[in-house]
């Protein structure tokens, strides 16, 4: 069955872009038919450059979707929370463009990875965030982390989010481009597999290769 996945990750720089075209690379290497699409691009004009770095990063040319703007058909200019973006440009954010979008991207691809804007508690409105979406939506979560200084306090409260609004985990990505120290990242390394083990025992951890500079 054809299915979308939404991709968050523990916070705005964790790496949800190259993660998420990694993932995109390893299903299309197991034979589906992959496509990225962009939840809400902020900070750009014209085109999402994440989508942009999600066909650079798996060797494939931009799609006709990408050209028609169906994989990334809310952008806002600029840098910034997707309300803010919305206030500052004067338009309104309309989901259902966006379940539009997911709905004719399932009609012919049957993976279908959604990148979102920064961390789970990114504000979409003042009283709906990026978690409610995913939740509304049901969409099996894909949650990027990494062993950074600090990551696990912000790994643990996303992990209890996803749990309490009864969102299906479908895996972690573990972003290996900060293990800049080895001590702290195998000790965050080792932390998030004992408690994934305990909360989500059917959640496979995937280690994610820091990107080749």
């Amino acid at each position: 069955m054809n299915q979308a996945y939404f991709i968050s990750g523990i916070d705005t720089d964790a790496g949800k872009t190259y993660c998420t075209a990694w993932l995109a690379k390893k299903l299309i290497d197991e034979g589906h038919s992959v496509i990225t699409q962009k939840f809400i691009q902020t900070g750009c004009k014209d085109s999402s450059e994440d989508i942009e770095a999600h066909r650079r990063l798996t060797g494939q040319p931009m799609q006709p979707e990408d050209l028609d703007g169906t994989t990334a058909p809310l952008i806002y200019t600029h840098p910034c929370s997707p309300q803010l973006a919305a206030r500052i440009d004067g338009r309104d954010i309309p989901l259902e463009i966006i379940d539009r979008s997911t709905r004719i991207l399932l009609e012919k691809y049957d993976r279908v990875l959604i990148e979102g804007a920064g961390g789970l508690m990114v504000p979409i409105t003042d009283t709906m965030f990026t978690i409610d979406y995913v939740a509304s939506r049901e969409l099996p979560l894909v949650l990027v982390v990494h062993g950074g200084l600090g990551s696990i306090n912000h790994i643990v409260l996303s992990l209890e989010a996803i749990k309490k609004r009864g969102i299906v985990l479908h895996s972690l990505l573990y972003n290996r481009y900060f293990d800049s120290d080895p001590l702290i990242a195998a000790d965050t390394h080792g932390f998030i597999e004992r408690y994934i083990a305990r909360e989500f025992p059917d959640t496979p951890i995937y280690d994610v290769p820091a990107m080749r500079q």
